[in-house]
């Protein structure tokens, strides 16, 4: 009987839900990403700068639409309703980069609709959290696993984008994120709960108010934002970089990041199991060691069999920050899982802002290798920030 009741509850047909949404959305966004700077370069039209600034103009949008529902999220209304509506943006969002090559439009109807597409992500880890607390659930495996779907799905997406996009257009690929899409929202209207809002003391309140103000948050925060960045730069300007620099390929761009995101799965459950024994500050400390390890080879080494490797160190830099940074926000801000989860995200976004700027300037001024040497300073300056950061 006891082993019947362990059974039932390891295959909770909610924790599956919850896993089957994060991958879902996970492949749908890693259908669109990966090749988003050749689809602005090749059919669109537009030069590294304007590139750039799109992703800069994309990440402000999204910055601003999440501070503004973040709050809200926490205090009223069903989460799960919000999360159906951003996936209904995201598939608008999908379709038009699918009919429509307008770089104006894109830049500004598409970054609206991405920007409240971008919310559905936080604040399915927050009703994740809220879950995960209700039904007395493991949440830094819970989360970790809910993570490692989203690295499963970078396994599949990037290879898949490019193969799309390469042999069939990118109206055709684009159309397939917004059928995924589509799959997402009945997957979650039918499988994911709502959960009910717990009361909060006033305690926890005055926490809330002065969550900013609290020295490890902004620092998190920083040393967040400069991980970020290098990545984004790295994400933006690799497709370019492999193919009109080295003269590797377009496809290898694609087998680099699911090579990548696939061993971002074990690193990550492998962090959700030892993190109570190392501490959340340890293994951030360690991840972005691995990350300035990534960057160096990657100024350092150039060759197809080296850029392969290298993603040894890029999945344990990812995987670790991607699941154990968005703990370690959620602990510093007790009581608010959707703010901490967005203010989380939003240090990605802001990521994608300087990276945005960073990778087109320097690419357009001195030329895409310079990009690497920029990742590289900003991911050491990662390392010394998160080593002030307390454990928690």
């Amino acid at each position: 009987m006891k082993s019947l009741l362990t059974r039932q509850r390891r295959i909770n047909p909610v924790y599956l839900a919850f896993m089957a949404v994060s991958f879902m959305v996970g492949i749908a966004g890693a259908l669109q990403a990966p090749t988003l700077s050749l689809f602005l370069t090749r059919e669109v039209g537009e030069r590294p700068f304007w590139v750039g600034l799109f992703y800069t103009v994309n990440a402000i949008a999204g910055i601003a639409v999440s501070l503004l529902l973040a709050k809200r999220s926490d205090n009223r209304g069903d989460r799960r309703m919000l999360i159906l509506f951003c996936c209904l943006m995201a598939t608008g969002n999908a379709l038009l980069f699918a009919f429509n090559r307008d770089y104006l439009t894109l830049i500004t109807f598409g970054v609206l609709l991405s920007a409240l597409a971008s919310v559905a992500m936080p604040q399915i880890f927050a009703l994740a959290r809220e879950y995960a607390d209700s039904s007395a659930r493991e949440v830094v495996m819970f989360s970790s696993v809910m993570r490692a779907q989203l690295s499963l799905a970078w396994v599949i997406g990037p290879p898949l984008s490019f193969a799309l996009a390469l042999n069939y257009g990118f109206t055709t690929m684009f159309s397939v994120a917004a059928a995924l899409f589509v799959l997402c929202i009945a997957l979650i209207w039918f499988a994911l709960p709502s959960v009910p809002r717990v009361e909060q003391s006033p305690e926890v309140v005055i926490t809330q108010i002065s969550a900013w103000k609290n020295r490890d948050v902004r620092l998190l925060f920083i040393a967040s934002l400069l991980m970020w960045t290098c990545n984004t730069m790295y994400i933006i300007d690799m497709p370019l970089y492999i193919s009109s620099v080295l003269g590797l390929p377009d496809r290898l761009a694609g087998l680099l990041m699911g090579v990548a995101a696939g061993l971002e799965i074990p690193a990550m459950l492998l962090a959700g199991h030892y993190v109570k024994r190392f501490g959340k500050r340890n293994m951030m400390l360690f991840a972005v060691a691995a990350g300035v390890l990534f960057y160096l080879g990657l100024v350092l080494f150039h060759s197809r069999a080296a850029l392969l490797a290298l993603q040894i160190f890029n999945a344990i830099f990812i995987g670790i920050i991607a699941g154990i940074g968005m703990l370690y926000f959620q602990d510093l801000m007790p009581g608010r899982p959707g703010a901490a989860t967005t203010l989380f995200t939003n240090s990605i976004s802001t990521g994608v802002i300087l990276a945005g700027v960073l990778q087109g300037a320097l690419a357009e001024t001195f030329g895409h290798y310079s990009v690497y040497w920029g990742a590289l300073i900003l991911a050491v300056a990662a390392l010394a920030m998160s080593a002030k950061v307390k454990d928690v």
